[in-house]
Order: C-alpha cells, then sequence, then structure tokens
C-alpha cells in the first residue's frame, strides 16, 4: 500500500521537484509567503494579492485577471519543468497526450497553493469589515473563472499540438522535428541519462483522474524516438514565451490606458512565468554549465549596469536640467548660506510674521500654532488628514487660522498639504465644507498598485517613455505613476507648481509648508518652499563662523538657475515621501549629482524644524504672541510597552544588530525630540504648550477587550489591526486609522484643543 502511494507519479514528481528544482519550488514558497502576509508586510506585497485592483476599484475583474495570471504561471511552471525532467519518465511517451497527463500528476504544488490562496483571500475579504458574503463569492468566481477560462485555452492549444510516441512517428509531424531537433551531442547525453534514470514510477493519474498502471514493455521503444516526444514541446515553450514578454512590453508601453492597467499582482505573475521559464530554458539548455552561465551573466549585467543609458535620472518634474547644474560643491554650499542671504531672508519672513499677525485684534495676542506631523505612508496621510479636520471643527475654526508653519515627513506632510490646500479652497469658497469624508475617502485611495505595475512593467526593463510638463520632457517612472495615481486620487488639486504657494504663503492666507527631504550625499536636510528660507541651514549667529557644517541647503537660493519656481509641487512632496524600492530617489540637476530621499530618516516627526523655525524667531514671537502651541501629530504609539523577549535563534541573532537599529529608530527620533522640546521650553521666555495625538493600536486592542488596562496584549493581534506602512491601505486599516480619533487619549487632546485660548 505505502509502496503505491510512494512510487505514485504525483508523489515521485513531487520528491523529484524537492531534490533538483528547489529554485522552482522557491517561487511557489514565496508567494505562499506572501499571501500568507509573512513576506513584502511593510510594503503592502499582500494586498496586491489578497485584495487586487482594477480600474481603482477590487472587483471580480480584478480577481479574474489575478485567475488568469496564475494560471498562466502554473502552466509555465508545468511546461519547465516537463522538459527539465520529462524525460526521466519514460512511460509518459507512450501514453495519450503526454503533457496533459504531466500536467495533472505535476499538479500537486500547485493544488497546495491554489487552495491556501483560496483559503487566505476568502478569509482576508470576510475579515476586512467590508465585504459581504455574496461580495466574496463574486470575488471566488471571478477567480474561478479567469483560472478555468486560462487552462482551458491552454489544453485546447497543447491538444493539437502535443502528440503521444504513436501519433508523432504515424505521419508528418516528424518532418518538423527534424528541424527543430537537438545537437547530436546533446541527443545522445539525454538518451543515456534517460536510460539510468531511477525514478520508479508504478501508477499514474490520467485525465479522468483515474489511477492507472504503469506500462513495462517500455524496453521495445528506442530511446531516441522517444526524447522526440518530449522536444515537441520546446516550440511551445518558445511561443508562450514570447507571447509573455511581448505582453510585458505592450503593457509597459500602453500602461497609461487604464483598461491595460493590470492588478499588480497579475504583473508579477506573469514576470515569474518567464522567470521560471527562463530557468527552464537555461538549465536545459546549457546543463552543467548552466549555473557558471548565470553567474557570469549577473557579473556582465552588473558591469554594465552603471552606464548611463541604464541610469538616466529620476528626476523632479518642472525643474530644468539642460540649464548649467549647480555646482555642489562645499564651497557653493556655504556660499548659498551667507550672512546677508540669512537676514534677507529672515527679513522676508518677519514679513510673513506680521501678516499673520495683522489677522487678529490689536489688544490682544494670538497664540502662534505650529503643526508637526509624522511619516509612515498612507496610513500617516490618512490619520493627519483626520486629525487636522477634527481639530478645526473642535477649535471652532481657529486651529489653521493661529498656525504659522507645517512641518514633518513622508505621508504625514502629504496629508497636511492637502489639508492645507482644502483650508484654502474654503477661504474662496465656504460652501466647500473641507470636513467632508469624501477627502479621506481620496487622501486613502489605492496608490500602490499602479507604483508595482510600472516597476515591473517598465522601470525592471528599460524606461523609454517621456511626457512633458512645464514645456520640458521627462522620462515617465513609478515616481511619475506615483504623482500621476495621486493626482486622480485628490482630484488635481495638488497639481500646481511650487510658486503657486508663494503669495498665500506670504499674505499668511495659509500656513508656511516646509517640505524636507534628505540628501544622501551628505545627510544634509533639503528645505523645499516657495520662498527662500537659508536661515533653517545652518545656525543665525554662527558663533562657530565656517567650522559650523551646516545642517541643511536651501533649495531656491542653491537651484536658483534651474528654475526652482517651476517644481511641480507633487513632485516635491514626493521628494519627501520617497519610499524605498516603492518610489525611486530623485536626482537634481547639480554636479556631483543630489539625491534625496524620504525626511523620515532624518527626522520622522518634523519636531527639529518646528524648534529651530522658533529659536530663529524667538524674539519675535515673545513679543508679538502669547505663545506657542506644539500641535503633534503621530502616527506611533509614544509610550509603546515592552515586550518581553523570546530566546533567539542562531538564524536571528545574525539579524538581531540590524534589526535592533530599524525597530529603535522611531524611539531614538522620539528621545531625541523630547530632549530638544524640553531644553527649548525651559530656554525660551514665551510659554511652550504641546498637545499630541497619536495613531495607536495598543488603544485599538484596549476598548475591544483583547488587550489589558496595563497593556498586556497578544503581538499579533496588534500587528494585525495596525495599518501596515505603505501607499495601500484596506477597508479595515482605514477604519482603524479614523476610528483612532475616538480614542481616550485623542479624546483627551481634542478636549484640550476645544478649551485652548488662542487668543488673551
Amino acid at each position: 500500500m505505502w509502496d503505491k502511494i510512494i512510487y505514485s507519479f504525483p508523489v515521485q514528481l513531487l520528491f523529484l521537484h524537492l531534490r533538483k528544482n528547489l529554485l522552482l519550488v522557491a517561487l511557489w514558497v514565496l508567494l505562499a509567503l506572501i499571501i500568507f502576509q509573512r513576506s513584502g508586510s511593510v510594503l503592502g506585497i499582500p494586498y496586491l494579492f489578497l485584495d487586487p485592483e482594477y480600474l481603482n476599484r477590487v472587483s471580480w475583474e480584478s480577481f479574474f485577471l489575478v485567475g488568469i495570471a496564475l494560471a498562466i504561471f502554473t502552466m509555465a511552471f508545468h511546461m519547465t519543468t516537463y522538459i527539465l525532467d520529462g524525460a526521466k519518465f519514460r512511460f509518459l511517451a507512450v501514453v495519450p497526450r503526454p503533457f496533459i497527463q504531466f500536467c495533472i500528476n505535476n499538479g500537486l504544488i500547485p493544488l497546495i497553493f491554489y487552495i491556501c490562496y483560496i483559503y487566505s483571500f476568502i478569509q482576508f475579504q470576510l475579515d476586512n469589515e467590508h465585504e459581504s458574503q455574496w461580495t466574496v463569492t463574486h470575488f471566488l468566481f471571478g477567480f474561478a473563472g479567469g483560472t478555468t477560462l486560462t487552462y482551458f485555452l491552454l489544453f485546447l492549444y497543447f491538444r493539437f499540438t502535443n502528440k503521444d510516441f504513436f501519433i508523432l512517428f504515424a505521419g508528418n509531424v516528424e518532418k518538423r522535428l527534424r528541424k527543430t531537433k537537438l545537437s547530436r551531442a546533446n541527443m545522445l547525453k539525454r538518451i543515456r541519462e534517460s536510460k539510468k534514470s531511477s525514478n520508479k514510477v508504478v501508477d499514474y493519474l490520467d485525465w479522468k483522474l483515474r489511477f492507472r498502471m504503469v506500462r513495462s514493455d517500455l524496453s521495445s521503444f528506442e530511446g531516441r524516438q522517444l526524447l522526440r516526444v518530449f522536444d515537441q514541446n520546446h516550440l511551445n515553450m518558445v511561443i508562450i514565451q514570447t507571447a509573455l514578454i511581448s505582453l510585458i512590453f505592450i503593457l509597459g508601453f500602453f500602461r497609461e490606458i487604464p483598461i491595460l492597467q493590470l492588478p499588480a499582482a497579475a504583473s508579477f505573475m506573469l514576470l515569474l512565468s518567464i522567470l521560471t521559464m527562463l530557468v527552464g530554458a537555461v538549465a536545459f539548455w546549457l546543463r552543467e554549465w548552466a549555473t557558471p552561465a548565470v553567474l557570469a551573466a549577473i557579473v556582465l549585467f552588473n558591469f554594465f549596469s552603471n552606464s548611463n543609458f541604464l541610469n538616466r535620472p529620476h528626476s523632479a518634474f518642472g525643474m530644468d536640467y539642460n540649464a548649467e547644474p549647480a555646482s555642489y560643491k562645499v564651497e557653493a554650499i556655504n556660499e548659498s548660506l551667507k550672512a546677508e542671504y540669512l537676514e534677507e531672508d529672515r527679513n522676508h519672513t518677519l514679513q510673513i510674521l506680521e501678516n499673520w499677525r495683522s489677522k487678529f485684534p490689536h489688544d490682544k495676542k494670538p497664540k502662534m500654532v505650529f503643526v508637526t506631523t509624522s511619516g509612515g505612508g498612507q496610513r500617516a496621510a490618512l490619520w493627519t488628514l483626520k486629525v487636522l479636520q477634527e481639530a478645526e471643527f473642535v477649535s471652532n475654526g481657529q486651529l489653521t487660522k493661529h498656525t504659522q508653519l507645517i512641518t514633518g515627513a513622508s505621508g504625514g506632510i502629504i496629508g497636511a498639504a492637502f489639508f492645507r490646500e482644502l483650508y484654502m479652497q474654503n477661504q474662496s469658497d465656504p460652501s466647500m465644507h473641507f470636513k467632508d469624508e469624501k477627502y479621506l475617502n481620496q487622501i486613502s485611495s489605492d496608490n500602490l498598485n499602479p507604483i508595482i505595475f510600472t516597476l515591473l512593467v517598465n522601470d525592471l526593463l528599460i524606461r523609454s517613455q517621456y511626457f512633458t510638463y512645464n514645456d520640458r520632457r521627462y522620462l515617465k517612472d513609478r515616481g511619475y505613476s506615483f504623482e500621476s495615481q495621486l493626482n486622480l486620487n485628490t482630484e488635481q488639486v495638488l497639481d500646481k507648481p511650487l510658486a503657486a504657494y508663494l503669495e498665500p504663503e506670504r499674505e499668511s492666507l495659509i500656513p508656511m509648508l516646509l517640505i524636507t527631504p534628505l540628501i544622501t550625499n551628505d545627510g544634509r536636510k533639503l528645505y523645499i518652499s516657495p520662498m527662500p528660507v537659508s536661515y533653517m541651514g545652518i545656525s543665525p549667529s554662527r558663533t562657530e563662523g565656517w567650522d559650523e557644517k551646516s545642517q541643511g541647503i536651501d533649495f531656491q537660493r542653491f537651484f536658483s538657475d534651474q528654475d526652482p519656481d517651476g517644481l511641480r509641487f507633487i513632485s516635491a512632496l514626493r521628494m519627501g515621501a520617497t519610499f524605498p524600492f516603492i518610489t525611486p530617489n530623485i536626482q537634481l540637476p547639480s554636479k556631483p549629482r543630489m539625491e534625496v530621499m524620504d525626511s523620515g530618516l532624518s527626522d520622522n516627526f518634523g519636531i527639529q524644524d518646528a524648534l529651530k523655525f522658533m529659536h530663529v524667531f524667538h524674539d519675535w514671537i515673545d513679543e508679538n504672541t502669547s505663545g506657542v502651541l506644539l500641535l503633534t501629530i503621530r502616527d506611533s504609539e509614544k509610550f509603546a510597552e515592552i515586550e518581553e523577549k523570546a530566546p533567539l535563534t542562531i538564524m536571528q541573532k545574525l539579524f538581531t544588530p540590524l534589526k535592533n537599529i530599524y525597530i529603535n529608530w522611531d524611539n531614538v527620533q522620539t528621545l531625541h525630540n523630547e530632549i530638544s522640546f524640553t531644553r527649548m521650553k525651559e530656554s525660551v521666555n514665551f510659554t511652550l504648550d504641546r498637545i499630541e495625538f497619536e495613531y495607536s493600536t495598543l488603544q485599538y486592542l484596549k476598548e475591544r477587550g483583547l488587550a489589558d488596562q496595563e497593556g498586556a496584549f497578544d503581538p499579533e493581534a496588534q500587528e494585525i489591526l495596525r495599518a501596515s506602512l505603505n501607499w495601500r491601505l484596506t477597508a479595515r486599516e482605514k477604519k482603524s486609522v479614523i476610528d483612532n480619533i475616538n480614542s481616550p487619549y485623542n479624546r483627551r487632546s481634542l478636549n484640550r484643543l476645544k478649551n485652548y485660548k488662542f487668543l488673551e
């Protein structure tokens, strides 16, 4: 009984894959880790599979396309393993439709994955607190329909091209095979290997899913003729591979057409299909030379990858890259921070402060508000917008009126910029209610799928398409896709040049907003504003003279000849929200080329910049205000519980030092900001208050009885409820973020704000 199970064809194929085809099995393992949310969760990759979007919505059509792509990947796996290992099982050559029979018996690994995927996406959808059972059933039918249709068409194709031994050598197919046969040496080698094969098989599943015994009279058939039965599938593989590669290029070239923007999960599996067939082709043709050849190809590609053609810059749209590049030298940096520039910029900002002061009665001193918001992808953008909406409401419209400066990082600054734009529109059109829930839906709409789709069909290949902005041509990349989708989500309200905010900020109609990406070349900040703010880059008094290393570079002064005013505002926001691997680092027109990335690496909370501004203008603030309110919006707990650490495995110990740096970066910045804030509070003559809001899943767990008041909780439950750090939020995550405004901690902050005296 056990021998019959062990030596059945499906089990023998499974053993063979685990013994010989680990790379192909690893692709299935990777997909399994993704759908079980054990890989790529930080970047939101699992949601692309469990909650795929097509035409900006999750629908049966999106699951239909994912079903098609998964079926193609499965068939690529079958074709590759058939060509690599089919000849080891000589009985296949004498059964009807050998390739189809092989697929049926080779389906154990794909079947396990299909079951896992269907279970995972159904559970995910039902747990999402959004979809009804009928909707989930609709999705399941869509997935099953796409899978079934693809298998039907592919098997129909193979039915007419895949012959068994007797049909193949009964007629004119022999002539076609002569044209594509292998070299004599390779053929003879494969014949010898097939004869030595020790893969014992006693029975196999036929197309009716019935077990049949294997023929025992294979010795009467000539080995050369048996192998030709397997070789006929080479042409099929080449045809399908060519079709897939052509499809990827077509999707990349016409990716602006919405109907061709496949779910990113589907694009990913199409690329895996190509990779699978390439692995099979290389292993088949080069055999023992396959590994050295692949290593040599990697070395050669790496050697030529630094060519100008493959390293064309990711541009800041709107800037002039044809002008003479700015000199990026220490002398040039110091030149942009000359004392007269600092004084001039400071005087310009003092005029803005006077305009801000003129909005309030002369006989009362107003509170000046600084808003700081932390990074954290789309969850931070949504959380920031929700907090500012509620804060503006409970303060009876006083908060933004009193706000002078907004600082922050990544998604938080995008949410704040969106709120500021809505506030400005409300000033000219009071009927426009910026507290409308539709704006929460806009800022939280999916932005990840088009980015990953562009990465797969364009950026991983060769970027070749251009677009025109501000009468200048720029290469399209996934940064362009990010901006286009954000524009689409927010109805184009942020699609304007940086200079469009110059007058509103100068007249103090809206708060100043600083975008501060990190310069990867030297660790300084790049201060992006419609007006020069060079005083943010170095101490005002410069008591150390030129021995003081400047902490930042003023964008307006440093790139004065490269049209800084023409910079697309949404590109500036992207510069401060450059999520690793998701959106590319932007290279600016300087020599050597300046490269910037996410603001969160230097100050994820924006507090340092707010305190620096207070320090520069502390005399004016002391004389003209009744103090400062620092409103901080965090997307993480300030007082996180300390977990008990379990003993580490050897592999965990290898990566723990790096993991500790990553995990504690938030804590390190928080502690540094606490020191800076308390020092500022103790040193200034004016009152410095602080009201904090935080997105806390621990509080969320307590309210639902999943954690006690001492904070004991299940870490996995907290991880499930916490919105992921990416540009895609599920319905459950959106609810988690929005509902957090009602936590006791945040309600206390709202009550403080409601009773706060903005005029004294």
